[in-house]
């Protein structure tokens, strides 16, 4: 079964930068665009960003264009994602999750059902 394991958030000003790591298990890394997602308190979780398997593709919500950057290392297993130029609304739960498929569609993710999520990792920004 996948097991996912999501690090790296923590408290931070806005302004600063954060990379964010997901490390995938029991599943074959290559085989599988990775998304992530966050889940700010009383929202519904939302899609962030994907990367196609070979890391050449990438998809990101409006939102976020310009200030986050997915990407992978398929030797490791992981996925990343660099947030920068944190802002308050950035705050959330981030999870990353895998994909059989690469769309680039934010809504196409939005309505996907995962099954498992990992823990995530909570990032949380002071004005």
């Amino acid at each position: 079964q996948v097991q996912l394991v999501e690090s790296g958030g923590r408290l931070v000003q806005a302004g600063e930068s954060l990379r964010l790591s997901c490390e995938v298990s029991g599943r074959i890394f290559t085989d599988w665009a990775m998304a992530w997602f966050r889940q700010a308190p009383g929202r519904r979780r939302e899609f962030v960003a994907i990367i196609d398997e070979f890391g050449d593709k990438t998809h990101y919500r409006d939102s976020v264009k310009g200030r986050f950057t997915v990407s992978r290392d398929n030797a490791k297993n992981t996925a990343y994602l660099q947030i920068d130029d944190l802002k308050p609304e950035d705050t959330a739960t981030y999870f990353c999750n895998t994909d059989a498929l690469f769309r680039p569609s934010s809504v196409y993710y939005d309505n996907r059902h995962y099954n498992p999520w990992g823990q995530g990792t909570q990032v949380t920004v002071s004005s």
